[in-house]
């Protein structure tokens, strides 16, 4: 973890996952419990890039950060290598978003695959993960707006929006919802599962 100094040293912003992002301290303040204790001192930090704010306490000023909000998003370790790539590269290309909502997608694709779901165009993928109810319908339609938003940057749509860092996001949390619902859930109901027999 980083210390609690006046530039929060961070490799990438929790909000627009720009690179070594710019977090330099607005406010500072000191909190302690109703008695007295756990005594924290708090900064507030702005990113220069996207002026998103990150908390970070610490038990005194430069000492290791052991809090901070919102923390680095990561992502399980349950997803298949390629999934969980091109995931980790959605997020960190945010700041990017056409290239982020390609990834994102790219993601989405190669969980299908993952699940056997071999055959065809991502579309007839998508069609077929619902059919199998390997996904709901509503999770399929937003699948393919997550598809279609991603086509209309592959192929240089002149008459689409350019996506905004909230359009890109929101494909990303699509795309990790869909790596918890196929992945990362039935893991942890095996190890309950394991572990309660």
């Amino acid at each position: 973890m980083p210390k609690l100094e006046p530039n929060l040293i961070l490799g990438r912003c929790p909000h627009c996952s720009v690179a070594n992002p710019n977090l330099r301290v607005q406010q500072h303040f000191e909190t302690t419990n109703h008695a007295g204790g756990n005594k924290r001192a708090w900064f507030l930090y702005v990113c220069g890039r996207c002026g998103g704010v990150v908390s970070a306490s610490a038990s005194s000023p430069n000492q290791e950060v052991l809090e901070m909000y919102p923390g680095s998003r990561s992502i399980d370790e349950a997803l298949p290598d390629r999934p969980k790539a091109y995931l980790q590269q959605a997020i960190e290309s945010l700041h990017a978003p056409a290239g982020a909502v390609m990834l994102a997608a790219s993601a989405v694709d190669a969980m299908l695959k993952a699940k056997g779901l071999l055959d065809g165009s991502l579309y007839k993928r998508i069609e077929k993960a619902a059919e199998d109810h390997l996904i709901t319908p509503d999770m399929a339609r937003w699948a393919h707006e997550v598809r279609l938003d991603a086509n209309d940057q592959r192929h240089a749509d002149h008459t689409a929006d350019l996506p905004s860092e909230e359009d890109a996001a929101r494909v990303i949390d699509f795309a990790s919802a869909l790596g918890e619902l196929l992945f990362v859930l039935p893991q942890r109901v095996q190890r309950g599962i394991e572990r309660a027999t």
